[in-house]
């Protein structure tokens, strides 16, 4: 039995994977799954999927898509979430802030460099016609760091899924000034190409098998409910995530991995655009 190592974030998008790990459903299609979970996010997933230390990852589209433009040997295998991800800006509760503009020349906390959240600091600031040469980022690898950074004054304001941040936005601890979606897709599922060389069948089980728990998803009963419990969520807030947020069983376009591209080269995050075919792999 091949063992397929995954990464991904310890959020509410990734339950389906847990439900079917818990339920044998890997085992029964003659694969051994093991999950790791990265709290530091895309940037931290990039940098294991090149050291060969996971063989996937449940990954933020436009931080790999980046990061495959920069070198990343890694190709896209489908995408996972098709729906857009919500990011809050966050400030600290009594930060002197109240409007997103006024954050032009403010201090962004950053999971790390090439991670969604130095990613949407950059397309954020460019919809604003900031500067973006000019912004500031303090690395924090964590959402539990970047409390601490927000709240000791090293930074100014935080990015991150609208969703998980919202217990400590609850609690006095944060404040949102708005939300930001991606101009994108929110999550794909990304492989490295010696696993995807050497354990095709695995993976393409793996794929089967999550795409067939994600395909019907919403109508498990009480869903709803086990996430708000599972993830520490009012039942009214992940109702609301539910209702948008769109699992998706097929490849990225051509047309996505370019719009991306483009942003990117816009935002001088990448300096030229390549061929689609470098990015992803249908198995």
């Amino acid at each position: 039995m091949k063992n397929i190592k995954i990464g991904g974030v310890p959020e509410h998008f990734n339950l389906p994977w847990h439900l079917a790990l818990e339920e044998g459903l890997f085992e029964k299609a003659g694969v051994s799954v093991e999950w790791i979970e990265f709290p530091e996010g895309t940037g931290a997933m990039n940098k294991a999927l090149r050291a060969k230390e996971i063989d996937l990852a449940v990954i933020l589209t436009g931080g790999v898509i980046k990061d495959i433009a920069n070198g990343n040997p890694s190709k896209i295998l489908q995408l996972y979430v098709s729906s857009p991800l919500l990011w809050g800006v966050h400030v600290p509760y009594d930060s002197p802030f109240k409007a997103i503009d006024e954050l032009q020349h403010a201090k962004a906390a950053i999971s790390r460099y090439g991670s969604g959240s130095h990613v949407m600091a950059h397309v954020q600031a460019k919809q604003r016609g900031w500067d973006t040469s000019k912004l500031e980022f303090e690395v924090v690898n964590t959402l539990e760091n970047a409390v601490e950074a927000l709240t000791n004054g090293k930074a100014d304001y935080f990015m991150w899924e609208h969703f998980t941040t919202k217990p400590i936005v609850d609690a006095g601890i944060f404040r949102r000034l708005g939300d930001f979606p991606t101009p994108w897709s929110c999550f794909v599922i990304a492989g490295n190409p010696e696993a995807i060389a050497t354990k095709n069948q695995a993976i393409k089980h793996v794929l089967e098998v999550i795409n067939n728990v994600t395909r019907d998803f919403k109508n498990i009963p009480s869903i709803d409910r086990t996430l708000a419990h599972r993830y520490e969520q009012k039942l009214e807030d992940i109702q609301k995530w539910l209702s948008g947020t769109v699992w998706s069983q097929e490849q990225i376009t051509s047309k996505e991995i370019n719009d991306v591209q483009s942003k990117l080269i816009e935002l001088q995050m990448i300096e030229k655009e390549i061929d689609t075919s470098n990015f992803y792999v249908n198995l």
